[in-house]
């Protein structure tokens, strides 16, 4: 069995696992696993609406995903990915709501803030690393923080007239679609899992078919025999957490622009941001990975929200599930270890 092979089986069996144990915990709990994952299953299937609303869902998971996978495959560690978010968000809104512009520029527009927005946020941990071996696990929490307060600041004291949230972005910056609400009964869904796809295919090619994506996962392979070769680590370093900040600030757009259209003070995280950690590990930080682990996540989200309805599950065992299920591909090396054992026992037979 090759290792390629192995790499695709384990997020499988990870998922297997955290399901078999969560239909354990729920037959313990008192409840019907077949209902409660029927409710499920129809929560994400049964009408048309709720595959548009986890299509929206699952949007912004595939840029926090690829947000935390390119840093991943660069030897890095983008805790951040939520203060990016945060600050993407705030950043198209503003452009959304302040300029009148047609929207084949003003849309872009609020994109590319959002991306910038994102991409200077995770350029300070990237330069503070670089320059200084500040290890970017600790710069990157600390302004998840910054970024959450920052923005609620700006949000009353500028953007609104003390109150709690923006205007809405004007129609020519909002990815909201018509044909999209006529096609799902009227779900939110809308033209950004088009920008996430798109983005998927970005983060493959640059790291799988450019010279510096070759770079880049070689300075994350070993910065010294990277700096031996000739390679400025430094610079790699600085660059990709100015890239995964990119995909994160365009996470933060494609809700500000697309689910909500407008930006709001928070009381807390989103927690898209720290998901997103998730779907990357789910994904292998591969690019088709992180895409089909966004739609398992995107459908375990907002599935859950049937099942208490339905079964008269509560959301928290779907919250465990998904725990679990983190749980077996951060232990993927026992799940390795066991899979080289039946493989060492066969090659003796």
């Amino acid at each position: 069995m090759s290792s390629r092979l192995i790499n695709i089986i384990i997020p499988i069996i990870a998922v297997f696992l955290g399901i078999l144990v969560g239909t354990i915990i729920m037959i313990f709990s008192g409840y019907s696993p077949i209902e409660g994952y029927s409710a499920l299953w129809n929560g994400i299937f049964g009408e048309i609406y709720y595959v548009g609303e986890t299509i929206r869902q699952v949007t912004p998971y595939i840029l926090a995903g690829l947000a935390v996978a390119f840093a991943f495959r660069t030897g890095l560690f983008n805790i951040g990915v939520e203060g990016q978010l945060i600050v993407g968000w705030l950043a198209a809104v503003w452009v959304g709501v302040s300029f009148e512009l047609p929207k084949i520029i003003h849309l872009p527009l609020a994109i590319l803030a959002a991306a910038v927005a994102g991409a200077l946020w995770g350029f300070i941990p990237g330069l503070l690393k670089a320059k200084f071996k500040v290890h970017e696990v600790i710069v990157t929490i600390m302004m998840n923080y910054v970024a959450l307060h920052v923005t609620n600041a700006i949000i009353r004291t500028y953007l609104s007239e003390s109150s709690d949230r923006t205007e809405n972005v004007a129609e020519t910056a909002s990815l909201a679609s018509p044909f999209f609400e006529s096609l799902t009964d009227y779900s939110r869904m809308h033209w950004g899992i088009f920008i996430a796809i798109v983005c998927a295919f970005i983060m493959w090619f640059f790291l799988e078919k450019t010279t510096k994506g070759y770079e880049l996962r070689a300075v994350g392979f070993n910065q010294h025999a990277s700096q031996y070769a000739g390679m400025n680590v430094g610079n790699n370093i600085i660059l990709s957490m100015v890239i995964s900040g990119a995909f994160a600030g365009l996470a933060g757009a494609m809700e500000g622009l697309g689910t909500f259209g407008y930006a709001s003070i928070k009381g807390g995280f989103t927690g898209v941001g720290f998901d997103g950690i998730a779907v990357a590990l789910l994904g292998g930080n591969a690019a088709i990975g992180v895409i089909l682990a966004a739609l398992l996540f995107g459908g375990l989200k907002i599935g859950a929200l049937n099942m208490p309805l339905e079964a008269g599950v509560p959301n928290e065992l779907v919250d465990i599930i998904i725990a679990l299920i983190i749980f077996f591909v951060a232990s993927s090396y026992m799940i390795r270890w066991f899979i080289e054992r039946l493989r060492n026992k066969k090659g003796v037979k």
